[in-house]
């Protein structure tokens, strides 16, 4: 590894979301335990769930360091303490909070140029919400990689959508398209669009994905948590559009040991032995997982829907919901005794979930997902079928890979795309899709392809495997910088 002055050493920079915040830890932990030196800045309030994370690492000698900058939340117009995006709540409208949130981080540029010129890191991964960062990098000659966070598929989709608007040239909003230049026929309707896309007037929002992709081309490059053979064809194309992409996941591999995959993340909702002790007691492949992530916030109406589905389905289930327990009032959400008749087939978790431990269980025969990036890959890597629920962001690039490329999963039916509350799909729709994933002919050869796809991105993060080679090749690169 040489000495200290051999030594690489990275600033890793997350946009302040768990969805951003816990994939960058765990890629500084992959790049630390390369004999990096990896420093991750965020803010004193995002700093304990940092160290939470890193703790057990620094144990194994690994050299991961914190450094915090103040964020000006009072002066941007937020509450004092709102640090977090998933603290931002509708004092007034959500839209107003979540610009004035951008605002806020924009303000981190100086602090973090101060950063950088003290200690001059060999290179600063910072978010692709943070756009500012490549010219705050630039003035010390210090090269910035981009992490968007996503998946390359969506990458490409997303370029080729907007490059060549697909969607102007249809009658309806619910007419199918297929995405021009995109490897594999994929197509969608503009219904399923996100609105930053399809916007031709100009918003908050719309402004700053372009600075996004402006910074993110004019960077040195992306790296992507994903391995190279679940998405070749993208990854190829990436290449062909002139891009540097290192493909070095899936980063949630690094955590191999149990405490580690229990404390990824905010505190959970349930004792882990506890949650642990009851997917022990269950036969393989039985039990259905149901999670939609950090953000998606589905209506009571809707809940009730997921509940009376998988009563029908007669599955065993993990159901994570993002709803405190009422101690008097009636839960309008669950049908009448739910819980008291699903006692022994189902858990309800409300709150934050140990979801890496929880899809590793072989327990679990199928992951009902929002299809953000982070659970769609770790499905993947646990080896789960999946019935794709999208809701926004990406999520339904997301689900037209694991139905429609990799097939490895069902969709559930939504066709909308929403800010936060998901479609309203019907309690029989959810039943069908839960059923086909974990029952039946069907059902066998999408997990047959998802394990052996499990299968290669564990391989992929092993010594000469092709995550593990590019996460070696880059570091080389970067120390070659140096010289």
């Amino acid at each position: 590894m040489g000495g200290e002055e051999n030594q690489v050493h990275i600033f890793f920079f997350p946009f302040m979301a768990h969805g951003h915040l816990i994939p960058t830890i765990d890629m500084a932990k992959l790049f630390a335990s390369r004999g990096v030196k990896a420093t991750i800045v965020t803010t004193p309030l995002n700093a304990p769930l940092v160290s939470r994370t890193i703790q057990r690492s620094k144990s194994f000698g690994f050299d991961i360091n914190i450094k915090t900058i103040k964020f000006p939340a009072v002066e941007a117009g937020l509450p004092e303490g709102c640090e977090n995006a998933e603290s931002i709540t509708s004092h007034e409208s959500e839209g107003e909070m979540t610009k004035k949130f951008f605002e806020a981080t924009a303000m981190l540029q100086e602090p973090l140029e101060k950063l950088l010129q003290e200690c001059h890191p060999d290179c600063l991964i910072a978010d692709m919400f943070l756009p500012w960062a490549t010219d705050a990098a630039a003035k010390f000659g210090i090269p910035r990689l981009v992490f968007h966070g996503i998946s390359c598929f969506s990458l490409c989709t997303s370029d080729c959508l907007m490059r060549y608007k697909p969607f102007k040239k249809v009658s309806s909003d619910s007419e199918l398209f297929v995405v021009p230049e995109l490897p594999g026929e994929i197509k969608f309707t503009s219904k399923q669009l996100p609105d930053y896309i399809k916007q031709d007037v100009e918003t908050d929002f719309t402004r700053l994905i372009q600075k996004v992709r402006e910074s993110s081309w004019k960077s040195y490059g992306i790296v992507i948590n994903s391995f190279y053979e679940l998405e070749s064809a993208y990854a190829d194309f990436f290449k062909e559009l002139g891009r540097k992409a290192w493909h070095i996941g899936p980063v949630s591999l690094c955590n191999r040991e149990f405490e580690e995959k229990a404390q990824r993340g905010k505190e959970a909702s349930i004792d882990e032995d506890e949650c642990l002790k009851w997917l022990d007691s269950k036969e393989p492949n039985s039990v259905v997982y149901i999670c939609f992530g950090t953000v998606a916030n589905f209506s009571d109406s809707q809940l009730k829907e997921i509940a009376i589905a998988l009563e029908a389905s007669g599955q065993q289930f993990i159901w994570v919901v993002r709803k405190e327990k009422k101690a008097k009032d009636k839960e309008e959400w669950l049908p009448e005794g739910f819980e008291k008749r699903m006692e022994s087939k189902g858990l309800i978790i409300r709150g934050w979930a140990p979801q890496v431990m929880i899809l590793d269980h072989e327990a679990i025969g199928g992951f009902v997902t929002h299809c953000g990036w982070n659970s769609t890959i770790e499905g993947v890597a646990a080896g789960k079928p999946m019935v794709t629920w999208p809701v926004s962001a990406e999520q339904f690039f997301n689900e037209k890979l694991v139905t429609d490329v990799l097939k490895i999963g069902v969709a559930v039916g939504a066709q909308q795309w929403v800010t936060v509350c998901g479609d309203k799909i019907k309690s029989e729709a959810v039943e069908k899709a839960v059923t086909r994933i974990m029952i039946g002919e069907e059902a066998k050869e999408m997990r047959s392809r998802v394990e052996a796809l499990g299968g290669m991105a564990k391989r992929a993060i092993e010594e000469d495997g092709s995550s593990y080679s590019n996460l070696n090749a880059l570091i080389e690169e970067l120390r070659g910088r140096r010289l």
